[in-house]
């Protein structure tokens, strides 16, 4: 095979590569892409290496044709020069000059035989590399529109990627927001809050009961003296109780 064939097979099957079909076989299509990018982009400067020394070829190559055809156009023109001279000599009479410039005439004919031949036989070659070198520029410029195609896809995926990396730590931090309710934080700070006055409020009455209990402790105490007083009196004047008791039954109040 030959390199013209081997560059030719390489551009074909870079150029019919189906590029949604790997990135739905790969594993991390933006790496895979990295990568396939980089082959199209060392493969295209390859093969434009190669496109040119093929061209340049077939340039070499059609020059050397044009230059046989000239040389054979020119060989058939000192042939017949060289053929009118042994015609013009040999009207004179000088058959020897006459044939001299008739085999000069026939070495020039050679010659231009030869030279012909040799453009003939070009003609082939040239057509067949012509041939090559315009599927090599088209399967160039195809590979260069893959190339624009990957790159599109590449920073398509990548800008797809940042988008729903930014979406899901926005819905990340709002489900971070709903696990921490901030209500529900105010809900147990108010709770405690009101703990804390229930708190105050039971000391509070706890405090003002024993001040009470005091108070009433303080007017039983009070009586007893009088208690005394009055058990004193009965022991002491049991038989003066009666009359005393009429005297203020005897007594009228409506006066004062």
């Amino acid at each position: 095979m030959s390199e013209k064939q081997t560059i030719l097979g390489r551009i074909s099957q870079l150029a019919k590569a189906n590029v949604n079909s790997l990135l739905d076989r790969a594993e991390d299509p933006q790496k895979m892409l990295d990568q396939m990018v980089r082959d199209y982009t060392n493969s295209i400067a390859e093969a434009t290496d190669a496109v040119a020394v093929t061209v340049g070829n077939l340039r070499l190559a059609q020059a050397d044709y044009n230059e046989d055809v000239e040389t054979a156009k020119q060989w058939g023109q000192k042939a017949l020069a060289a053929s009118q001279r042994a015609d013009a000599f040999r009207a004179e009479g000088n058959d020897s000059e006459a044939a001299r410039f008739d085999n000069l005439a026939k070495v020039a004919i050679t010659n231009q035989i030869n030279s012909e031949q040799e453009a003939r036989d070009a003609e082939p070659m040239i057509t067949s590399q012509e041939e090559v070198v315009e599927k090599l520029k088209t399967g160039l410029e195809q590979m260069k529109g893959k190339l624009t195609e990957l790159k599109t896809k590449r920073d398509q995926l990548v800008a797809r990627e940042k988008s729903a990396g930014a979406q899901n730590q926005v819905q990340d931090a709002i489900s971070s927001i709903n696990v921490m309710d901030p209500t529900s934080e105010l809900g147990r700070y108010e709770e405690r809050v009101r703990r804390q006055e229930a708190l105050a409020m039971g000391k509070a009455e706890v405090a003002a009961s024993s001040l009470e209990d005091q108070f009433a402790e303080l007017e039983d105490h009070s009586n007893d003296v009088e208690i005394e007083t009055r058990l004193a009196a009965l022991k002491a004047g049991a038989d003066a109780a009666p009359d005393e008791q009429a005297q203020i039954e005897g007594k009228d109040f409506t006066s004062y």
